[in-house]
């Protein structure tokens, strides 16, 4: 009898904690909504701002009803004869993709020598990496600004290339360390039994298994590089000029720039928003690697 009557009351106890879970996850996924929706709508107010002319954006309160035009869009791309974005965008993309790849290329054997094959003080070398993103980015600006000009390499996109690549080559390393740390050391030793040197491991056994940490860092220094501005600004001209220096040009002391300028950000926005949505799957692999052992 005590047996059969202590059953119900469990059952009865199990059913209430798995209501109590629901509700917990029902009220975790509105939450989770209402702060997408909050990060979300600085976005959906500038794309439609941008879709509205200058005098309708300017309004104060702004006016959702007012109509749409292109214009914002025609004058960014240069339609009724303004300059041509085209080259911006190219010199942003030529840094931030070769950028990208260098500091993949430097970062993985540093990483592997880091996290698999440590050295010495190997966490010395980790601080020592990231105390070097410590200094501010314009107390370096002069003497680099005096050596491109003494070398000859202002308006040169490839100095932006080298310097993106020592910004980026930092966290790169200190991500991926945590990444390849999660790397099984049997299959690496099982491929070095098998006679294979240290780049077909690094190239056939490391990057392959750890392909989520590797996306997470190389979007995250694309994101780096595409977004920087200040040594562009002040290392750039004409030649070598990139898309936040180009955007930077909407913005003048006579007139209105408010749709135009909006246009422009939306449009210098789609290819760091395409990279996170195509590599969002092994994005969200990189980032959890490590967080459950």
């Amino acid at each position: 009898m005590s047996a059969t009557a202590v059953r119900p009351a469990a059952t009865g106890t199990g059913t209430e904690r798995v209501r109590t879970r629901r509700k917990a996850g029902a009220g975790l996924g509105l939450v989770a909504w209402l702060v997408g929706i909050v990060f979300f709508l600085p976005i959906a107010w500038m794309a439609l701002t941008s879709f509205h002319s200058e005098s309708d954006a300017a309004t104060n309160p702004p006016s959702f009803a007012a109509s749409l035009t292109l214009d914002g869009y025609r004058e960014f791309f240069g339609v009724d004869g303004g300059a041509s974005p085209w080259p911006a965008l190219a010199n942003s993309a030529v840094a931030s993709i070769a950028s990208t790849l260098f500091v993949l290329v430097l970062a993985l054997p540093a990483a592997y020598a880091l996290s698999i094959r440590p050295v010495k003080k190997w966490t010395d070398v980790l601080f020592f990496f990231l105390s070097t993103k410590m200094l501010p980015v314009v107390a370096g600006l002069l003497p680099i600004y005096l050596f491109a000009k003494n070398t000859d390499m202002l308006d040169n996109i490839w100095l932006l290339v080298i310097l993106y690549t020592s910004m980026n080559l930092p966290i790169a390393v200190w991500m991926m360390q945590s990444f390849l740390a999660e790397v099984p050391v049997a299959i690496i030793e099982a491929a070095r039994v098998d006679g294979a040197k240290l780049p077909t491991i690094l190239v056939r056994v490391v990057a392959p298994i750890a392909l989520p940490g590797i996306a997470a860092t190389s979007l995250i220094c694309f994101i780096f590089s595409w977004n920087e501005l200040l040594f562009a600004r002040v290392l750039t001209g004409v030649v070598a000029e990139t898309a936040p220096v180009f955007l930077t040009g909407f913005i003048t002391s006579q007139g209105l720039f408010l749709a135009k300028v909006c246009a422009a950000s939306l449009v210098i926005s789609l290819p760091v928003l395409a990279a996170g949505f195509a590599a969002q799957d092994k994005l969200v692999q990189g980032l959890s690697l490590g967080a459950v052992k």
